[in-house]
């Protein structure tokens, strides 16, 4: 049942910023108001469409919601399918009803794209574009209609980053035709629209006149890199970078148009809060200080169709994962780039957790590519509740039942055992003690893997260094560290383990003058006295203990 009102009345919100509600997170956005009051008008956040699960997770929701009132906030959920192969649940347009309404949200926007499938997001949310095609369009339309249909406030739709060219139409012919079957909004992300513009090989106003500007209520502006294959250039978005001063001029000759424009949103995540400012500052000059009458909007009573699935979403997966060989309608170089950034994105996941064993059994694209296109992974997305690195875990302990490597199942054994290490309580020392940090465990393996560890670090920074000064990652010197897996020696191992504040754990070697030294600390904190100075000297300096 439709839960649309007769009209919508929408406020003016003027110029934004992103936050995805980490307190630990840059730029933080109430502290930037606090230094400079009008340097933005409202905050846009990504969180789960749940509020219970948003106040659980993001610690920066308590401070957003108290100031709601003075500072407003638009949610902007990207945890939500607007492509796929299955609409949302009925449960969680609930929650995402009831989420917008509770923080006053007066719309919400997200792009068009398939996000999530079996309860599991694409690695990264990098979502799935649909093809810009009459079949993509009946498919997302289907999605939009049918969210739009549990939702109080009007649903914004955003143009989707394109790195392929999937189909005929240009993708502002694509989201006029969306708003006109579905009555929607819009939200035009510039980012996006330099992408399709790049992949499609146009100017950066193409496909401008006869475009609906008039039904757009926001803008999204944010960093990304420029990159090419041959004589092809791609965008990729990626908000932790600078803005290219491309967007600046695509904002500037977009804005005039936009008679209906509600708010413009910098997506500045990750960046620190001078140089936040400094865009900010820019963007105000575009978008004033100033209040605007409320904009009404009459929803259009359309029943969702039912969804067909015409354009066979999991076929756009397996492309996109390596699972299937691109052909000439698919867009052979698009599709690659497509494929290296996903697998980029699969990697980096990874090697938070598992960065021996990624790189030993799949260190290379050939390798990323027979984890991605497994049974293991797809089954990631079918709702068995596992994670991407149980999924990888799987993967890796069929690969070694295959082809048995002791050095690596060595590996892959150390890395499924490590966060078990870290559930172990650590008491603070008391004045006149030392103890081990908060962050920091100490464990026993019945394998030494210092030389393994070691050679993986070491063996990164070279290869990066080639790949910067050469243009190419030479992987072939992966070798080097299969060899040092193979001589792993078979014996009692002491280590040291540090959760890292950007997530996964960092192993520390121990040289043996600290052994002594930690398995004490293990046990709890010891009297200061107890440590010898120069050993204690050396822990504190590598940051494994604290004074109490």
């Amino acid at each position: 049942m439709s839960r649309s009102p007769q009209s919508w009345t929408l406020p003016w919100r003027g110029l934004g910023l992103s936050s995805n509600l980490s307190a630990s997170d840059q730029p933080h956005p109430y502290r930037l108001l606090q230094e400079d009051p009008e340097l933005f008008d409202f905050v846009e956040y990504s969180a789960p469409l749940s509020l219970a699960e948003t106040k659980e997770h993001a610690s920066l929701f308590p401070e957003m919601y108290r100031n709601r009132e003075v500072v407003p906030v638009l949610f902007h959920p990207v945890h939500l399918n607007l492509y796929g192969p299955e609409l949302e649940s009925s449960e969680a347009l609930a929650d995402l009803d009831a989420h917008a309404r509770e923080v006053g949200s007066p719309w919400v926007g997200n792009d068009v794209g398939w996000w999530h499938a079996g309860g599991q997001a694409l690695p990264g949310y990098l979502y799935i574009c649909p093809p810009l095609t009459n079949e993509g369009l009946q498919d997302c339309a289907a999605h939009a209609l049918h969210v739009q249909a549990g939702l109080s406030v009007p649903l914004a739709l955003e143009n989707p980053s394109v790195l392929a060219r999937r189909g005929d139409m240009h993708v502002l012919d694509f989201m006029a035709r969306l708003q006109g079957r579905t009555g929607l909004p819009l939200l035009i992300d510039m980012g996006h629209l330099l992408s399709y513009q790049l992949a499609a090989e146009l100017p950066l106003d193409a496909g401008f006149e006869g475009f609906p500007f008039d039904r757009v209520i926001e803008l999204h502006i944010a960093g990304g890199v420029v990159t090419r294959r041959g004589p092809r250039r791609f965008y990729v978005d990626d908000h932790t970078q600078p803005v290219r001063e491309e967007l600046f001029l695509m904002l500037e000759k977009v804005l005039p148009r936009c008679t209906s424009l509600r708010a413009v949103t910098f997506e500045g995540d990750g960046h620190p809060p001078e140089v936040a400012m400094l865009t900010l500052q820019r963007l105000r000059q575009l978008v004033p200080l100033e209040e605007r009458e409320p904009l009404t909007l009459t929803p259009v009573e359309t029943p969702p169709p039912p969804l067909g699935n015409v354009s066979r979403p999991w076929e756009l997966f397996d492309l996109g994962y390596g699972a299937r060989r691109p052909v000439v309608a698919d867009d052979v170089e698009g599709s690659q780039e497509e494929t290296s950034f996903r697998l980029a994105v699969v990697a980096e996941q990874l090697d938070r957790d598992f960065p021996i064993s990624r790189l030993l059994l799949a260190g290379t694209r050939e390798g990323l590519l027979t984890f991605t296109a497994s049974s293991e992974f797809r089954e990631l997305f079918q709702g068995l509740g596992r994670s991407l690195g149980q999924t990888f875990m799987a993967f890796a302990r069929r690969y070694l039942r295959e082809q048995p490597d002791d050095g690596m199942a060595a590996a892959v054994s150390f890395e499924t055992f490590l966060p078990s290490v870290m559930q172990r309580p650590v008491v603070p020392p008391k004045p006149g003690e030392v103890g081990l940090v908060e962050a920091v465990r100490v464990g026993t393996f019945p394998a030494d893997l210092s030389e393994l560890i070691y050679a993986a670090r070491a063996l990164r920074r070279h290869l990066t260094g080639r790949a910067w000064a050469g243009g190419m990652l030479e992987v072939s010197g992966l070798e080097a560290l299969a060899q040092t897996a193979r001589r792993t020696v078979a014996r009692p191992w002491r280590f040291a383990v540090r959760q890292k504040r950007t997530g996964g754990l960092e192993v520390q070697t121990v040289p043996p003058r600290l052994t002594d030294v930690l398995r004490s600390l293990s046990q709890g904190p010891v009297p200061e006295k107890d440590i010898a100075p120069a050993h204690l000297a050396e822990a504190l300096g590598r940051g494994l203990v604290r004074r109490g």
